[in-house]
């Protein structure tokens, strides 16, 4: 009875902990007198878009900036912001949108149909619709990560008339192959590690083959992998739990609901919304000619999705403009991982096209 007791204290010393933790309101940008910053902008809402409640944050120290609309991946990662300031806020009023299905915009996934790519690139359209009249510009910026770029290579395909430009960070080519460069990776790895004989067994019994379908069991031990070889999320990020789950709890600008919902959304979609669609479609076959400009920003470390396919999926792209920039210190998301030196790319290289 005493442990029972014990462990329904510390039950409610959590809850209490992250209800303190959870106040769910943006942070303003102030001065060094803390004072609100003249013209800054910094919200969280919703809007109605095809029969759902989409979920988003507005953040910039200058609404007269650009505004970039954000695609994220397999869920969404504006938390990982106050832990690794991207700087993105001080050149762009970046919108940090999260998609139908994830995080605050879990309950207009529906439950009855699955999301399909064709309700993403609707949603996009009408988020772009929604920022370019709200903020009176005729064209945004379009920048997507990960899983994200799929959506994003097909928004542009679609309605390139909306877009200054498009910036792939991590970019998708054909991912089923790219699986099966990291599962080769992987297995390479840990032949060469006694420690990690358990999962090189697991690995080496469930291959990852072009021909078949991904092995179930390859993609429940695939994150531990990658995080643990430093080719996942970040370079320097080795573990999902305290890289990403604990963080999310941290996140002031979340309430306890969005929280709740943003691990909801990401259980029942798995590695990516998209998974399946990703799986059958090789980008770099579909989509090479694009009417603006096209910039891809890659981590080296990066096998989420191939360093190695990003840049030869670059080389078939024929755009007005394009360059493809590579972050010798970073995996999977440079924006995070080399904030300043992706500010720099973008101040140099897209802004002043």
């Amino acid at each position: 009875m005493v442990l029972v007791g014990i462990i329904i204290i510390l039950f409610i010393a959590l809850f209490v902990w992250l209800i303190i933790n959870s106040p769910g309101k943006p942070q303003p940008f102030v001065d060094a007198q803390g004072n609100i910053i003249a013209n800054s902008i910094a919200e969280k809402g919703y809007i109605d878009v095809n029969g759902g409640k989409l979920g988003f944050f507005i953040k910039g120290r200058d609404i007269n900036n650009p505004v970039l609309l954000y695609l994220h991946g397999g869920m969404p990662d504006y938390f990982l912001t106050q832990q690794y300031p991207t700087g993105l806020d001080s050149i762009f009023t970046v919108v940090w949108w999260e998609q139908r299905g994830a995080g605050m915009s879990c309950k207009a996934g529906g439950k009855d149909r699955k999301v399909t790519i064709d309700d993403l690139v609707s949603d996009t359209k009408a988020m772009t619709d929604y920022l370019r009249s709200r903020f009176a510009q005729d064209k945004i910026y379009l920048m997507a990560h990960s899983g994200g770029t799929y959506l994003g290579v097909k928004v542009i395909a679609r309605y390139p008339e909306l877009y200054t430009a498009y910036i792939g960070v991590a970019q998708i080519t054909y991912q089923k192959l790219s699986e099966k460069l990291a599962y080769d990776y992987i297995l390479e790895q840990y032949a060469q590690d006694s420690g990690k004989q358990k999962y090189y067994e697991i690995f080496k019994s469930h291959p990852v083959v072009i021909t078949e379908p991904v092995p179930i069991e390859y993609t429940r031990i695939r994150d531990l992998a990658m995080h643990d070889l430093g080719i996942g999320t970040m370079h320097n990020m080795k573990n999902v739990v305290t890289g990403l789950f604990i963080p999310s709890l941290l996140f002031k600008e979340y309430s306890l609901a969005d929280k709740i919902n943003l691990w909801k959304g990401k259980a029942g979609s798995g590695i990516s919304i998209m998974w399946n669609e990703m799986m059958q479609h090789d980008l770099a076959q579909e989509n090479t000619t694009f009417a603006i400009p096209v910039y891809i920003l890659h981590g080296t470390f990066d096998y989420t999705c191939s360093y190695q396919l990003s840049k030869q999926y670059f080389d078939k792209i024929s755009a007005p403009a394009k360059g493809f920039y590579s972050f010798s210190n970073s995996a999977h998301s440079p924006i995070f991982e080399e904030p300043g030196e992706c500010i720099k790319v973008i101040k140099e290289n897209i802004l002043n096209r």
